[in-house]
């Protein structure tokens, strides 16, 4: 049964009884037929007029906070006129938790309440607290330490339940755990076998010894973790060459999984047995497929301006800025420090970028005139990172600047299928363009290898605009219009 709640509310100095409750168009229908029902941008929800009638209309208890949606709204129409105005005890708002489970693999607590500006606001002081923008929900860690700290967060304020089973909660203790049986905890629970749960455990603590990065680490295990469950309760030590073979003659053939797909399951594949089980050159006789070649997408300089001028916020203005003046990938731009921008050398400092490289990049005096704005403006200061998210001294997250790029997109019209990371392909091709050599690109972009570089060779306007098709010398004699 859909649970309703309702509270007394003044409205344009009127008195009315909020009505929540989760989408139903049935009752929604039957709300506005038989009250004076309207809309609240504010709480979004239905409210009515605070009347006897209405209260008996929507057979609404005086002491009663939640009733059966079957019993919310009635046909029986009824005049008490002696009924005397009680009013109705408020409620607090309700805040559903639900696990949901991610691509990657793990687990999370999706939050699920209508939706009210004062909620938005508390929910967004829980640490680690992040929005599904596909979904449209916010989520935290499936632990016991998140759960906690959500209560505590809405204590007095708001009420949180669960709509899924607890015993699906992980009970993650922390962090900071040693040794191989530590690391299997941090680890959502599958369907493996203990030994194969136990090398999923090696490897991580493996990668981390080697201290890879936490996107490579989160990659590998992913893809070794479906690789395992594909396996059920077979040792993966046991299997031979062969046996990795047909699986991944499997992946191609019935997953139809993409090449670049293939390249990355690979990769945590042979990290797991040459350098966790110690089988060298076990992956020398296994083909890898080959990758499609696939060009980086570019926007003009029109379509540039358009896209900055869309941005209207001076903060969204200067990320999307300073993404494209310097060539940045999104991660990079996210987090910036206030001590990376020199502004006397005009450069900023890019620390431990991929790869773990750092390097200088030039500091435009138009962007470094925006970030000066923008700090002036800002009405919280940053303190330690240059564009910080909701939580003071934390770094904006990634999602959300793809998002500003999203959003300033489709203001300006554009319809190209491009992310934020065609700032960074647009500025590389367009110094190509000016004349910089590849070799200086290759250095301010940070690439290892000069290949990925040259790819921007093959979408350099300038070298195809100097080339004349053959078809405008056969009739360049004739005029266009006698032609059509």
């Amino acid at each position: 049964m859909i649970p309703i709640t309702y509270q007394t509310i003044v409205h344009k100095n009127e008195r009315r009884i909020l009505v929540q409750f989760g989408y139903n168009e049935k009752l929604t229908a039957k709300l506005r037929q038989t009250t004076d029902a309207r809309w609240s941008k504010t709480y979004s929800a239905w409210h009515i007029a605070d009347t006897a009638t209405h209260r008996q209309k929507c057979n609404l208890p005086l002491a009663t906070t939640t009733k059966p949606a079957e019993a919310l709204i009635t046909n029986d129409v009824a005049t008490v006129a002696s009924t005397p105005d009680t009013t109705i005890a408020p409620t607090l708002p309700i805040i559903k938790l639900k696990v949901v489970s991610m691509q990657n693999g793990h687990s999370v607590l999706a939050l699920q309440y209508v939706n009210h500006k004062q909620i938005e606001s508390l929910i967004r002081k829980v640490k680690d607290i992040q929005y599904n923008y596909g979904n449209k929900y916010w989520y935290i860690p499936n632990s016991k330490a998140h759960y906690t700290l959500l209560c505590d967060t809405c204590h007095g304020q708001a009420t949180v339940q669960y709509i899924s089973t607890p015993k699906k909660l992980v009970l993650i203790k922390g962090n900071n755990t040693k040794g191989h049986a530590n690391a299997a905890k941090r680890l959502p629970a599958y369907s493996l076998s203990p030994n194969n749960m136990a090398l999923l455990a090696r490897t991580v603590v493996q990668m981390e010894m080697l201290a890879y990065s936490k996107a490579t680490i989160r990659t590998y295990s992913t893809e070794i973790k479906i690789y395992l469950q594909t396996l059920k309760m077979v040792d993966a030590e046991k299997l031979t060459v062969a046996d990795v073979r047909r699986y991944l003659h499997y992946c191609i053939t019935t997953l139809a999984l993409s090449e670049n797909t293939l390249h990355s399951r690979l990769n945590g594949l042979k990290f797991l047995y040459e350098r966790v089980l110690n089988l060298p050159r076990f992956f020398v006789e296994l083909p890898r497929p080959k990758k499609p070649l696939q060009l980086p997408k570019v926007l003009g300089e029109q379509e540039l301006r358009r896209l900055f001028a869309a941005a209207k916020n001076l903060k969204h203005k200067a990320i999307l800025f300073i993404a494209y003046s310097a060539g940045l990938r999104v991660s990079e731009v996210i987090n910036l420090r206030l001590q990376d921008i020199d502004r006397e050398r005009q450069q900023i400092f890019i620390h431990c970028s991929k790869g773990k490289k750092d390097r200088y990049v030039r500091l435009s005096p138009l962007v470094l005139d925006v970030l000066e704005q923008y700090y002036r403006l800002s009405p919280s200061k940053p303190t330690n990172y240059v564009f910080e998210g909701y939580e003071k001294g934390k770094p904006y997250t990634i999602r959300s600047a793809q998002q500003i790029f999203t959003n300033a997109k489709v203001c300006a019209g554009i319809i190209k299928s491009v992310s934020f990371h065609c700032l960074r392909h647009s500025f590389a091709t367009h110094l190509l363009e000016k004349g910089v050599d590849v070799v200086f690109i290759q250095d301010i972009l940070g690439h290892f290898n000069i290949k990925t570089t040259q790819r921007y060779l093959h979408v350099r306007r300038d070298l195809l605009i100097n080339i004349e098709s053959p078809i405008d010398d056969l009739y360049k004699s004739r005029t266009h219009s006698k032609l059509i």
